[in-house]
C-alpha cells in the first residue's frame, strides 16, 4: 500500500494562533482539529506536523517547551482514536536575538525543508499529499516541495477538510 500523509501547519490550523504558545495550558484547540486527526488517521493518513517557532529563536521558550507541547497534543490527539506520525519544528529566524538560532535555513517556511524532511524519511509519494496552512507561507512551502496546499480560512476543521480533501484510492 502506497502512503498517504497530511501536513499540517501548527498555530492557526490545529489550534487557535494565539501569539507564541508553548504550553497546554495556553493552547485552545481550533473546532474539528482533534476530530479531524482522529478520522484521518482511521482513514490510514499518515499526519505531520511543519511549524515554524520562531518564540524560540527570539528567547520566549525553549525547544524542550516545543517539545514537551508536541507531545502533550499528540497524546490529547490519541484521546479521540488520531496521532501524528511527528512534529517538525523549525527555531531559526534571521536576525533572531538568540544568536544560535539567528541563521537563514531551509526549514523555515516558506521554505519546503521540514516536509521534504518527512516525504524523504516515509517514503512518501508527493501527489499523495496535501497540506494545511493558515497562510500563504505555508502554501508556498507545500508548492516548492511539490505537494498540494490547501489555504484554511478557519472554522471547523474537519468540515474543511471534508470539503476540500480529494478522495485518495489505497
Amino acid at each position: 500500500m502506497k502512503k498517504k500523509a497530511v501536513f499540517f501547519d501548527r498555530d492557526g490550523v490545529l489550534n487557535e494562533d494565539e501569539g507564541y504558545v508553548h504550553s497546554m495550558d495556553k493552547l485552545r484547540w481550533v473546532e474539528g482539529a482533534r476530530e479531524a486527526a482522529a478520522r484521518l488517521t482511521k482513514e490510514g493518513w499518515l499526519l505531520f506536523v511543519v511549524t515554524n517557532q520562531s518564540g524560540v529563536a527570539r528567547g520566549y521558550y525553549g525547544e524542550e517547551d516545543v517539545i514537551r507541547l508536541h507531545e502533550a497534543m499528540n497524546e490529547e490527539i490519541m484521546k479521540f482514536g488520531g496521532r501524528i506520525t511527528e512534529f517538525f519544528y523549525c527555531p531559526h529566524l534571521p536576525g533572531a536575538p538568540v544568536a544560535r538560532y539567528d541563521k537563514v535555513c531551509s526549514c523555515r517556511k516558506p521554505a519546503p525543508g521540514m516536509i521534504l524532511q518527512a516525504l524523504s524519511k516515509y517514503g512518501l509519494k508527493r501527489e499523495r499529499c496535501f497540506l494545511f496552512g493558515d497562510g500563504e507561507r505555508d502554501i508556498e512551502a507545500a508548492k516548492r516541495a511539490g505537494i498540494k496546499g490547501y489555504l484554511f480560512p478557519g472554522g471547523n476543521l474537519d468540515a474543511f477538510i471534508r470539503k476540500v480533501l480529494p478522495p485518495v484510492k489505497d
